[in-house]
């Protein structure tokens, strides 16, 4: 798992990576690597010269038209930041009917999706009407000052198209070098997060233990609502740097406020009755029709907004799958490659 939620720097280089993809397809020739009946792909090699004359004229559809720029600035269309992405459903697959090989053609269990991959800094808005968050919407994904905050205004179709991205582009660098596949990166289930949330500590209320939020200095442990809505006294009003506070036994920071997390489950409030006792696990890909119940996905950990009760490892609640809020973000996770680190 990572050791914190993932940056504003670090989802910036999912949305340049869309980006100069883009650019590359419009600009072409040398720009692309023909590879025969398999299409074309990007040669990554070559560099994109934005100020080039030749090409501006190319990648002006890249930019916002001049009559929506503000004091004639030359920025990106955000609305063009689209990226195409695919994943298998193995339950599918695995249904009785799919079983008999050569019996079904596989790409039926390739899905296919296409999403915009920039955040929605409006949130910080939007979730508090008549609150004065200006300039977070304003600087909060760009600013190098934020690089090491979580990013937010995430929903959670994105946090699962970077965690796509995130493993084709390590699976690229292996086989450049190569090397094996790596493990998948993906949302962590429900049930993985409240495990490393925990430390080691079972029986727990907090990731640092319990049952208090303080330390014996009378110092607050998380970022989070305290008191009556102190928001300053742990240190935070909004959210704070990705590495703040002690980390858990597990090495894991700000599992419990901060912002809340993505997890990979779907809501459902009896799902602890009918999921299995080993590796639990509860998925639905719900789709534009569904009711809106159908869309909920589980978050965990509590944010910077919420009361203390939401900061406890098992403390449950949801947010809707197409929604992105000011509060929450996310991290990705791994599945271990063997039994045990000491299993040689």
């Amino acid at each position: 798992m990572d050791n914190t939620e993932i940056t504003n720097n670090e989802y910036r280089q999912f949305v340049y990576w869309v980006r100069d993809s883009l650019a590359h397809r419009l600009i072409g020739g040398e720009h692309l690597i023909d590879e025969g009946e398999y299409g074309e792909r990007i040669n990554w090699r070559e560099k994109i010269k934005w100020d080039d004359e030749q090409n501006e004229e190319t990648l002006a559809e890249l930019f916002l038209p001049e009559t929506e720029r503000f004091y004639r600035r030359k920025e990106i269309d955000t609305r063009k930041l689209n990226f195409e992405y695919y994943w298998i459903d193995l339950k599918l697959a695995a249904q009785r009917e799919s079983r008999d090989q050569g019996m079904r053609d596989r790409s039926v269990f390739i899905k296919k999706d296409v999403i915009n991959v920039y955040p929605d800094t409006l949130a910080w808005i939007h979730d508090y009407t008549y609150s004065f968050h200006d300039p977070l919407t304003q600087m909060y994904f760009w600013h190098p000052a934020y690089d090491e905050y979580p990013v937010v205004g995430v929903n959670w179709k994105q946090a699962r198209a970077f965690s796509i991205w995130r493993t084709q582009l390590m699976n690229s660098y292996m086989e450049e070098n190569g090397n094996a596949y790596v493990q998948d990166y993906r949302l962590p289930s429900e049930a993985e997060w409240e495990y490393a949330a925990r430390g080691g500590l079972d029986l727990s209320p907090y990731p640092w233990g319990g049952p208090y939020i303080r330390n014996s200095r009378g110092c607050f442990l998380g970022n989070y609502k305290p008191m009556r809505g102190n928001y300053m006294d742990d240190g935070g009003v909004y959210t704070v740097k990705a590495t703040s506070y002690w980390p858990n036994d597990y090495g894991l920071y700000c599992m419990a406020g901060n912002v809340s997390e993505w997890t990979s489950n779907a809501f459902d409030e009896s799902s602890y009755s009918f999921s299995h006792d080993i590796s639990t696990d509860y998925v639905y890909e719900a789709k534009e029709s569904d009711l809106p119940a159908l869309k909920r996905k589980v978050i965990r950990g509590g944010s910077w907004k919420d009361v203390g009760y939401y900061l406890q490892t098992g403390t449950r609640t949801y947010e809707y799958q197409d929604t992105s809020k000011c509060y929450i973000g996310f991290r990705c996770v791994q599945s271990f490659l063997g039994r045990d680190k000491a299993d040689y």
